[in-house]
């Protein structure tokens, strides 16, 4: 009876998958946080975690970004050789932070996808 009370409270207390950010390396709910994918040599923001290959979380803050560019976080938690472009981090970042302005609260997904096929 005692396994099952405790599996029932920690059921209770899980909120979802906890990730760190890259920049400032603090742990906080993966809703909180930006899944970043390497694309072609870029970085390329996936706010819906659809993207496939492995992927670096940040808060969506400029500071975050500045710092994990400093500390070279992408590369090396994206295991990717060389230096990643992040500039459309940047630019989303740059739109998220003004939809928070704005009072939006949310930003459209950004269409860094490869270009889809007609199937016919």
């Amino acid at each position: 009876m005692k396994a099952d009370a405790l599996h029932s409270s920690s059921a209770r207390n899980r909120k979802g998958p906890v990730r760190t950010c890259v920049g400032c390396r603090a742990r906080e709910q993966a809703t909180g946080l930006l899944r970043v994918v390497a694309v072609d040599g870029a970085s390329v923001p996936d706010p819906r975690g659809r993207l496939p290959g492995r992927g670096a979380w940040l808060h969506p803050r400029p500071e975050c970004l500045d710092r994990a560019e400093r500390r070279s976080a992408f590369p090396r938690a994206l295991r990717v050789p060389g230096p990643l472009d992040l500039g459309k981090v940047r630019s989303y970042l740059a739109a998220y932070g003004e939809a928070q302005q704005e009072g939006v609260g949310t930003v459209p997904a950004p269409s860094f996808t490869e270009d889809k096929v007609d199937p016919s």
